[in-house]
């Protein structure tokens, strides 16, 4: 089992991840998007999946700041306003193969685990 993780280092709900797969001695392709930030692709996959408005962090004051709680953008353009301003996305965004997980979800992870073991 592969597992990616997209978030930032500074991040609890990313820390959280982190250690869920560590603790299990999963190897964790962590990707910290202060840095480097999700491609286009890869956030389509996550949007394709859960629907694009769970991308979006709207609680985060950027997110206000923006005018983003007002705007009613499309999906589409929510989605280029993602790849610019990374801290828009709620983290982590969790991948392996082609199961996908947004936020701190233990329950849903644990159950890749298990299906993983078989």
């Amino acid at each position: 089992m592969n597992v990616q993780v997209f978030g930032f280092h500074d991040d609890q709900d990313t820390r959280k991840a982190l250690r869920f797969f560590a603790e299990r001695r999963i190897p964790v392709h962590f990707v910290d998007m202060k840095i480097r930030p999700a491609a286009r692709g890869e956030l389509r996959r996550f949007a394709e999946r859960l629907g694009p408005g769970t991308l979006l962090n709207r609680a985060h004051p950027r997110f206000r700041a923006l005018g983003l709680h007002v705007s009613g953008d499309s999906p589409e353009r929510m989605l280029e306003r993602a790849l610019a301003e990374p801290r828009l996305l709620r983290t982590p965004l969790v991948r392996s193969g082609n199961r996908v997980a947004i936020g701190a979800v233990p329950s849903e992870w644990q159950a890749w685990v298990d299906e993983e073991k078989g």
